[in-house]
């Protein structure tokens, strides 16, 4: 191995001006982005082969930050890279055990790999944390790749939530709050402001085998519920409860802001930054004196919780033959009664403008998964009847009945509060729970599929996360585009034992019949076709790996394993493969 990464837990020796990063996030054929956060405000050069590239820092809430584009460059190549700080070098450190961080541009001609997965909780890499939390799948694909023992590397790690927990806090994470503020007053251990989700990023990604593999690896990210709170946006319930407290507004003002800078910045492209607000503050500025981009920053995240449509947090990414559209299904979601949607309008508009055929697959990236095992489905939909009765309209050009807003509780009040409890108890505030949104998705995913929006693709494929357990699901179809869902959740925070128990009663068996009974009960129409589960589930810790290939989508769970008691360095194992190809071969499993 060439010199690299160090084996301590923050990657670099103390004292080092580099807090956290490299990390590559968006590349293409030509350009890639390199993000770094450092200890003090300066210049922050990459140098690749003989070419560089630099970005002065900007800060934010007493942090300092770089995005440095690297332009140029030649399509489907790699090239190792470093970086410096002020004329020092401080990426890759000189000792370490690592291969050095490289960037792969893409390659036209290269059919789309791409690993996937969320929820992942950052505690130690011993034998205590695998006891409570299970190995990390994600380590164990870094450590697999850094040794060589998986060969083809993906173009793209997809982060679909949960990336951190900002209300479920580790041990570490606790004694950092408790250093700075009583941990006994609201909102006790869960995070406060900005200064907490900082350093609760540093816990998530300093780890010396994650942190080279982003360093490595081009990613991408969408939040969920945990990266802000549990049940975030659930309801207008939930909202207003939450908006009544002391500590609310500061902390998801720090939660999307510490968003923007940690994941958001690094999903877009050249050009969508060039278009975004804050970042044309951050190019545009040329004063003598590092940016503060604090004021700016907490105004956007302020604006864009009480505005949603102000900002868009979605994107879109073309790989070749294959299109990705990663959906923001917390932030803009329509919480009154009678509007009930987990898009807003304008989103809704923009993922319509997206959902194309012409292309080989079309993946559509959404925390939550679109397609539940039908016995939850039914309870979800069952709930939001009785907690805010759906309102369908007559039959559409499709033949099924389009929801067209909500009222009070089917069952009266009393259930309604019950159906309230349910729903924040239970998590039920998938896609299911939102009936609008749900059959609107459903009449884009199909025109795309029977081709009524260009060439149907070989596959209309939903990737998600947030239930903790995977599985693989198929629209039952005889024609057109394969419909199906592939979930892989979680990287690191499996179910308890009990849990995974009631997951399976209450997706599976006999619970789909009886679901779809107690939903036509409230009037709910059915869904405008049926799903059957063909993989799954699993508990296990996941990372899914994706491939295209010429025989179909391939699809891969991979999970690490202690062996012989090696607690640090855990073997990577297969859990679960298949591949889809077109409607007239049959699945290799």
């Amino acid at each position: 191995m060439s010199q690299g990464v160090g084996a301590d837990s923050g990657g670099t020796t103390s004292g080092s001006p580099l807090v956290l990063g490299p990390m590559l996030r968006y590349v293409d054929e030509t350009s890639a982005s390199i993000w770094v956060e450092t200890r003090d405000a300066g210049t922050v050069v990459v140098r690749a082969g003989g070419d560089s590239w630099s970005a002065r820092t900007f800060g934010a809430h007493g942090h300092h930050y770089a995005l440095v584009e690297a332009s140029g460059l030649e399509p489907g190549t790699r090239r190792e890279y470093s970086v410096e700080f002020e004329g020092s070098r401080v990426w890759p450190p000189r000792d370490g055990e690592y291969p050095a961080p490289s960037i792969a541009t893409l390659d036209p001609d290269r059919r789309l790999r791409m690993a996937f997965g969320s929820c992942r909780t950052s505690v130690p890499h011993d034998q205590r944390g695998h006891r409570t939390h299970g190995v990390d799948a994600m380590r164990s694909y870094a450590l697999a790749l850094a040794s060589g023992n998986e060969a083809d590397w993906p173009d793209l790690a997809l982060f679909l939530g949960d990336q951190v927990y900002a209300d479920v806090t580790s041990e570490e994470m606790r004694d950092f709050i408790r250093s700075r503020r009583d941990i006994e007053e609201v909102p006790g251990p869960e995070l406060k402001d900005y200064e907490e989700y900082a350093h609760l990023y540093r816990l998530a990604w300093s780890d010396a085998a994650n942190r080279w593999l982003l360093s490595t690896l081009p990613s991408a990210m969408i939040f969920d519920d945990h990266d802000i709170r549990d049940d975030w946006n659930a309801s207008q319930s939930w909202r207003l409860k939450m908006e009544a407290t002391s500590w609310w507004h500061g902390r998801i003002v720090a939660g999307l802001g510490s968003y923007w800078i940690y994941q958001h910045l690094g999903n877009l492209s050249p050009g969508e930054r060039g278009e975004d607000v804050l970042w044309q503050m951050v190019a545009g500025h040329d004063g003598a004196a590092e940016l503060d981009l604090t004021d700016a920053l907490d105004a956007l995240a302020d604006r864009a919780d009480r505005d949603p449509a102000s900002y868009r947090w979605s994107y879109a990414r073309d790989f070749g033959d294959v299109r990705l559209i990663v959906v923001d299904s917390r932030s803009a979601r329509v919480l009154e009664p009678a509007e009930r949607s987990l898009l807003d309008e304008p989103e809704m508009e923009w993922l319509d403008g997206k959902m194309r055929g012409g292309f080989r697959h079309l993946l559509i990236g959404t925390s939550l998964p679109y397609l539940l095992p039908a016995g939850l489905h039914h309870v979800e939909s069952w709930n939001e009847a009785v907690s805010t009765a759906p309102v369908f309209s007559d039959a559409d050009a499709g033949g099924g009945r389009r929801h067209r807003g909500a009222r009070r509780g089917m069952w009266g009040r009393t259930a309604e509060r019950v159906g309230e409890r349910l729903r924040q108890g239970l998590d039920l505030e998938h896609w299911a729970a939102f009936q609008r949104s749900f059959h609107d998705m459903a009449s884009m995913a199909m025109e795309v599929a029977d081709g009524r929006r260009g060439t149907a693709p070989e596959t209309v494929t939903f990737l998600s996360g947030d239930v903790h357990f995977s599985y693989v699901s198929e629209v039952e179809r005889d024609s057109g585009s394969r419909l199906l869902q592939a979930v892989c959740s979680p990287i690191r925070n499996p179910l308890p034992r009990f849990m995974r128990f009631f997951s399976a009663a209450m997706a599976y068996g006999p619970a789909a019949p009886m679901g779809a009974a107690v939903a036509r009960s409230v009037h709910v129409p059915d869904p405008p076709f049926t799903w059957k589960g063909i993989r799954g589930p699993w508990f296990d810790n996941n990372l899914a790996v994706l491939e295209d290939t010429p025989g179909g989508l391939n699809l891969r769970w991979v999970t690490g394993v202690v062996r012989d008691g090696d607690h640090e360095h855990p073997r990577l194992d297969t859990v679960a493969e298949l591949t889809l190809g077109e409607r007239s071969t049959s699945d290799a499993v």
